[in-house]
C-alpha cells in the first residue's frame, strides 16, 4: 500500500442494505425526494420490493426509467458489474442523463462484501467508480429476532457506515433501547438515524464518506473524527456472539510500511473475518493524517486528509471482526510496529 499525493475523482457508489422487510425501499423513496439526489442513478435488485412504479415519469427502455426527481432508476439484470458498466457507457455516450452518484439497493439476504468488492475487482470499473457509504436499515420491531437467527443481518450492520433504525414509531421504547445497545456492540462508530423521527438528510447519509474527507470541508473531517471516537468499550460485552468491535490508539507516529505490511498480511489470512478496519493514522514524516479503510479482503487506497480533525494526534483504529481474538490482533500489531507498550484501547 502506498500513500497517494492526491485523491482522484470517481463516481461514488452508495449501498443501501438491510435485512428483509427492514425498510430499504421506503428509505430509498424518501432519499429520492431530496434534491441532493437529483443527479443520481439507482440500481435496484429485481427480486426486491421495488415499489417505485407509481413514481415513474419516463421509461427509457425495459430496464430504465426516469423518476420525477431526475434520478435514473433501473433494475439489475445479471451481474452487478455488467449493470454498472452499462450505465457508465450510456452516460459516456449521452443516451442517459449524466449522474454524479450511483445508489445500489441490495436484496435483504445479501452479504454486502461481494457488492463492495465488485468495484475493486473489475479492472474497468475501478477507474471510474469508488465505494461510497454503506447505509444499513434495521427494523426496530423485528431487528433483535433477525440478529439472533440470521448471520447476514449482523454482517450487514457490522460493515455499515450509517445505520438507519426504521419502524421506531411501532416499537416499544425498551425494545429500541435494547436494540440500540446491540447495534453499538456490533458497530460502535456508525452514526445512527431514526427514520421515523426527523426528515432523512440524503446529503448526510450518502456523502461525507471516508474518501470525501480528503481536501474537503471541515464538517466532513469532524464527522470522521466523531465516528472514530466512538468506543466499543461503551457497549456491554456479549460472550455469545462472534462479531466484536473495538477501538485502538497509538500515541506516536507509526511507520507506514510496517503498518501496511501488517494490514496486508492480516487481510490476506483473515479477510473473511475482518469485517471492517477504519482509522486515521499519524504517519511518520507526514504533517497531516492518513485515512485508511478496509472491508474484508478489500483495502481502499489510503488518503491524505487536509488537516487533523482535532488536537488529538494519536493514530486511531476501529476494527470489527468475526470470531477473531482482540488480544491476538493487538499483539501482532504491536510486534510489527515495535511499539507494543504504546498501543492501547482508545479512551
Amino acid at each position: 500500500m502506498s500513500v497517494p499525493s492526491s485523491t482522484p475523482v470517481f463516481t461514488p457508489v452508495n449501498l443501501i442494505t438491510g435485512f428483509l422487510g427492514s425498510g430499504k425501499t421506503t428509505l430509498l423513496q424518501r432519499l429520492l425526494a431530496d434534491p441532493a439526489l437529483a443527479d443520481s442513478a439507482v440500481l435496484i435488485n429485481e427480486l426486491g420490493e421495488v415499489g417505485l412504479d407509481h413514481h415513474l415519469l419516463e421509461r427509457i427502455d425495459e430496464t430504465m426509467v426516469l423518476l420525477p426527481s431526475g434520478c435514473l432508476c433501473c433494475t439489475i439484470r445479471g451481474e452487478l458489474a455488467a449493470a454498472i458498466m452499462d450505465l457508465h457507457e450510456r452516460r459516456e455516450g449521452g443516451t442517459v442523463p449524466p449522474f454524479r452518484r450511483l445508489v445500489v439497493e441490495s436484496t435483504g439476504l445479501a452479504d454486502p462484501f461481494p457488492i463492495l468488492s465488485t468495484l475493486q475487482a473489475d479492472p474497468v470499473l475501478r477507474h471510474h467508480f469508488r465505494p461510497g457509504n454503506v447505509i444499513t436499515t434495521v427494523d426496530a420491531v423485528n431487528g433483535a429476532a433477525q440478529l439472533a437467527r440470521h448471520r447476514e443481518s449482523a454482517r450487514q450492520i457490522a460493515v455499515a457506515d450509517r445505520l438507519v433504525l426504521t419502524k421506531t414509531d411501532l416499537a416499544d421504547v425498551g425494545e429500541i433501547a435494547a436494540l440500540t445497545i446491540r447495534l453499538r456492540s456490533l458497530n460502535p462508530s456508525a452514526p445512527l438515524w431514526h427514520a421515523a423521527g426527523a426528515p432523512v438528510d440524503a446529503e448526510a447519509l450518502l456523502s461525507h464518506d471516508l474518501f470525501a474527507t480528503a481536501g474537503r470541508n471541515d464538517a466532513a473531517r469532524r464527522l470522521l473524527a466523531a465516528e472514530l471516537d466512538a468506543l466499543s468499550g461503551n457497549a456491554p460485552a456479549r460472550h455469545d456472539e462472534s462479531i466484536r468491535a473495538f477501538a485502538l490508539a497509538l500515541d506516536g507516529p507509526i511507520d507506514w510500511t510496517l503498518f501496511g505490511l501488517w494490514l496486508s498480511m492480516l487481510l490476506n489470512r483473515h479477510g473473511e473475518r475482518v469485517l471492517r478496519v477504519k482509522g486515521i493514522l499519524n504517519v511518520a514524516g507526514s504533517l497531516t493524517p492518513v485515512a485508511v479503510h478496509g472491508v474484508q479482503h478489500l483495502v481502499h487506497p489510503p488518503v491524505h486528509m487536509a488537516a487533523w480533525p482535532d488536537e488529538d494526534r494519536r493514530s486511531r483504529l476501529v476494527i470489527i471482526v468475526d470470531g477473531l481474538d482482540r488480544a491476538v490482533l493487538v499483539r501482532s500489531l504491536g510486534a510489527f510496529l515495535g511499539e507494543a507498550a504504546r498501543l492501547r484501547s482508545a479512551a
